[in-house]
């Protein structure tokens, strides 16, 4: 059994199994965090702050990150098959991301910014 506990409006805590599938309000409503659901749940996008390009495939990126230093790690172990991976050889730090682009989310977004400052951004859509 997994899932988050809720206080309800009469203080009663309740297990919500699936906090994002749940209607009727309650989850958004006895967050602590604030917000509704669809803020919580918007999609986001990576956005390359000096030319204000909404990074929109690997090639994009790519360009960008070479342009920054970064290269292209090519491994050939169990992870070859399904991760890009970025270097900078001026640095310990790998990016990883998943091969195929619909699977591309918020973290590998956030890891790109953190190891890249002032450069990227990640907006809400």
């Amino acid at each position: 059994m997994s899932g988050v506990w809720v206080f309800n409006k009469n203080g009663v805590m309740r297990l919500v199994e699936n906090p994002y599938n749940q209607s009727g309000g309650d989850w958004s409503e006895s967050s602590s965090s604030g917000g509704s659901q669809q803020q919580r749940m918007r999609r986001k996008i990576l956005v390359h702050l000096p030319t204000s390009e909404v990074v929109s495939s690997y090639g994009s990126l790519e360009r960008i990150l070479k342009g920054l230093g970064w290269e292209r790690y090519y491994s050939t172990g169990d992870n070859a098959d399904h991760l890009l991976q970025f270097h900078k050889r001026t640095s310990i730090d790998l990016i990883s991301l998943p091969r195929d682009f619909s699977k591309f989310n918020s973290i590998h977004m956030y890891d790109i910014v953190v190891k890249n400052p002032n450069v990227f951004h990640v907006r809400d859509m």
